[in-house]
């Protein structure tokens, strides 16, 4: 999407050769030590959670004024002689946008104007210096190119700045956008001659909390509506009326997993539609049921939905996710055409009886988890064709995309951001739907992934903005966005707020914007050249879903010998430890108990298995398309750290522009200008990490067999592999310590946290120091 208005933009990011950049010079990039220590000085240590304090209960809008900045010569200037005006019949959301707005402009602008209320229509020359807020009902003559919810136009005319809206939400977006635009600029100025229709791209964008379940600060909502989200789905895996869900059933997996679930608080989700609905903010709620063609089975569905209908007569629509609303028991799925075509008539059962009550309620049908691999084609546009007709599909949007690497192919395990997408699947699914005139919503990751889920955000905008233009090419007209990393404030957030109404500014020009508000005039190249770099890198990267590759491995160990126990122990006792281990028991490995079980790598001390290998055939997906002819596993493995490298020296190539525009920024700008880049410096560990604890198990996993020579050979690589490790884990210890939002995903809570990076260092050195100097003695190495 490019915009119809450059000059706009111009004065949006600033006057007088805002465009062009000082060339780069590679001789003054400094080092990752001379910036550590600067940054490690400056940045205070936080306490666990502080992060989440400071969204959840801090205030939306922050001081952004740059007093360097003045007016341009084609500019108007906002000042406190201005007055905001909306009509008299405004709605409470209008009036919420309005006092808002002035709110904005006191606290992040310095310039405090009154708000109005006033009869229209209206003749602006008697109100010179106003801005004025209203929809199309108001402002009939600016409205004429206004075609549906949300769509808004900004116009300046003389000494007056107007925001007309489809409706109310229209011109809250309006209203939300000027402050986008002046918060870009870094003062209340804007265009003389601004005039600008945008048409929103989407109905509905909706996302989770990232702080947890069930939490929705007011504040967490008010920035949510200021990034264009319009919706939330809340919460996961529970009725919102507290039904309880399927029955307990030691054979039906998802009953097990459910029941281990928090139950939902009707009074505390009614709580939130109210809040919620002050901001505009939709709400989306699962039903969770299990579906069989026992006696009465049907019934109590029936009953169900009309029950949570009538007490959430607000709730805009209903998720129906495989798990959780599902049929017989998900174990059993031999046929999975029959399980499908049960699993849809289920869907056809909720839409029947809610849109009986409200035809307006929208069901969304989401099979996410019935198999996406490109071969499923066929049955994934049966889903569709048996959907009911005035359902929703909610398609899951990269899951099962295939791919090539180094002449192996492969599809993505889970959500990921180094494909763009669609899926194959995902893809014959939109053309199925178009086919049958279905509207079209997805689940996509637009600003977080599992790829770095336990970062807030991953600042890849080139590759982000691709995705961006994919969803517009296919049509999607909703989406649920990063899934369980959760909505946070964030630059990519930012951008995919720009990108979903039209007459969007060119990438490159809107991102130079916000380069410069964050690191500063004069450093918009080293940031552009950064983002850019790790935009191309997350391309390589092969660790694919929700691994501990990517969330975990810098805070994993090495391990060269069986651990000494941190939790309880079940080896003596009647229950069956592997279950108690797994993700329907403890969850928990014992000799690593500090996140749950997926996220750590253990060895197999009995040497039956090499577990480097099992990694990187499972993470990649590498063979997963060809069943019948298995790749190589230690031609994967070593792909696998091939890749894993190249994406973080790519991360490395790009922190080196990143360091050097954070050590230039303005001394105002530089605690948030270090601490993205402690962030990008996090992620490039982690890869690091992945790749070492790999190779490390795959040596490990060698030794027995191998020579007197090749085990010194080995163990020598494996020392040096434990320094480089604990190198890495102090930087990443002091880094944990002043950003308490790495090392969290909500639907874990934090998977690592300082105090597992100080256990990881005293393994990671009793191991060097104790254990492998044991191994040679032993050996007489």
């Amino acid at each position: 999407m490019l915009s119809a208005h450059s000059k706009m933009l111009s004065a949006v990011l600033g006057a007088g050769g805002f465009l062009a950049g000082p060339r780069l010079c590679a001789q003054t990039l400094p080092s990752v030590d001379t910036f550590a220590s600067k940054a490690y000085e400056l940045l205070p240590v936080e306490q666990r959670y502080d992060y989440h304090r400071r969204l959840a209960y801090g205030h939306v809008h922050a001081p952004a004024r740059n007093p360097d900045e003045t007016a341009a010569s084609h500019e108007i200037s906002i000042d406190s002689d201005w007055k905001l005006l909306i009509p008299e019949s405004a709605s409470p959301l209008l009036q919420h946008a309005a006092d808002d707005f002035a709110d904005y402009l006191e606290k992040s602008m310095g310039e405090k104007v009154s708000v109005k209320s006033i009869a229209t229509p209206l003749d602006l020359k008697e109100w010179p210096k106003t801005i004025l807020a209203g929809t199309r009902k108001d402002l009939p003559e600016l409205a004429s190119s206004l075609r549906r919810t949300k769509d808004y136009r900004i116009v300046v005319s003389g000494e007056n700045v107007i925001v007309c809206g489809y409706d109310d939400r229209g011109t809250m977006y309006g209203l939300y956008n000027l402050e986008d635009r002046l918060n870009l600029r870094e003062g209340p100025f804007l265009a003389s001659d601004t005039d600008t229709t945008r048409h929103s791209l989407f109905d509905t964008r909706m996302a989770l909390s990232w702080l947890g379940w069930m939490e929705w600060p007011d504040n967490l909502l008010d920035h949510m509506v200021h990034d264009g989200f319009d919706a939330i789905f809340a919460s996961v895996y529970a009725n919102p009326n507290g039904a309880p869900g399927p029955e307990l059933r030691a054979s039906d997996l998802y009953s097990l997993i459910l029941n281990r679930n928090k139950r939902q608080d009707a009074t505390r989700m009614k709580d939130l539609v109210r809040r919620a609905g002050r901001l505009g903010i939709k709400v989306y709620a699962p039903i969770i049921y299990r579906y069989t063609e026992e006696p009465g089975n049907e019934d109590g569905l029936r009953r169900l939905v009309k029950d949570i209908i009538q007490e959430f007569p607000e709730i805009k629509g209903y998720v129906l996710l495989t798990e959780g609303f599902y049929v017989d028991d998900w174990g059993h799925r031999e046929n999975l055409e029959e399980w499908t075509d049960k699993w849809t008539r289920a869907v056809g059962v909720v839409t029947e009886e809610a849109h009986a009550i409200n035809p307006e309620i929208e069901i969304l049908a989401w099979e996410y988890n019935i198999d996406f691999r490109p071969k499923q084609v066929d049955l994934k546009r049966q889903v569709i064709r048996h959907l009911p007709q005035d359902s929703i599909p909610l398609l899951t949007w990269e899951n099962g995309k295939s791919f090539e690497i180094d002449g192996l192919r492969g599809y993505l395990r889970d959500y990921s951001i180094n494909q763009i997408g669609p899926a194959e699947v995902t893809k014959a699914q939109i053309e199925e739907a178009r086919n049958r005139g279905m509207r079209v919503y997805s689940k996509v990751d637009t600003f977080a992934s599992w790829q770095f889920g336990t970062t807030p955000y991953i600042p890849a905008p080139y590759q982000w903005y691709k995705r961006y233009q994919a969803l517009e090419q296919y049509g999607v007209n909703g989406t649920l966005e990063s899934w369980s990393n959760g909505y946070k404030p964030n630059m990519i957030a930012e951008l995919r707020s720009w990108s979903c109404w039209t007459d969007s500014p060119e990438l490159d020009v809107l991102l130079r914007g916000m380069a410069r508000r964050d690191f500063g005039e004069g450093n918009e190249e080293n940031v552009l050249q950064a983002w850019k770099l790790f935009s191309d890198a997350i391309e390589n990267l092969p660790d694919t879903g929700p691994s501990m590759g990517t969330n975990q491995a810098l805070a994993n160990p090495l391990f060269f010998r069986e651990g000494v126990p941190r939790a309880m122990m079940l080896e003596h006792s009647w229950r069956d430890p592997a279950k108690w281990k797994g993700h329907i028991g403890g969850n928990i490995n014992p000799y690593w108990p500090y996140t749950v079980i997926r996220m750590v790598f253990y060895p197999d001390f009995s040497n039956r298995q090499n577990r480097a290998e099992e990694y990187a055939l499972a993470w990649s997906g590498i063979g997963g398309l060809d069943e019948l002819q298995r790749p190589d596993p230690a031609r994967v493995l070593q792909i696998f750290l091939k890749y894993l490298k190249r994406t973080a020296d790519g991360f490395e190539e790009g922190l080196r522009h990143y360091r050097q525009a954070a050590l230039a920024a303005p001394s105002r700008k530089q605690p948030h200008a270090f601490k993205e880049v402690l962030m990008v410096e996090q992620m490039q560990r982690m890869l690091r990490s992945n790749h070492a604890i790999l190779e490390f198990e795959d040596l490990r996993f060698r030794l027995s067999d191998s020579s007197k020579e090749e085990k010194r050979r080995i163990l020598h690589r494996m020392s040096d592999i434990l320094k480089d490790e604990i190198a890495r884990t102090q930087h990443s210890l002091k880094t944990a310590l002043r950003h308490s939002g790495l090392g969290y995903e909500f639907e874990h809570d934090y998977i690592y946290t300082p105090y597992v990076l100080e256990e990881k260092l005293t393994l990671l050195h009793k191991t060097l120091n104790d254990y492998i100097p044991e191994y040679q003695r032993q050996h007489g190495l």
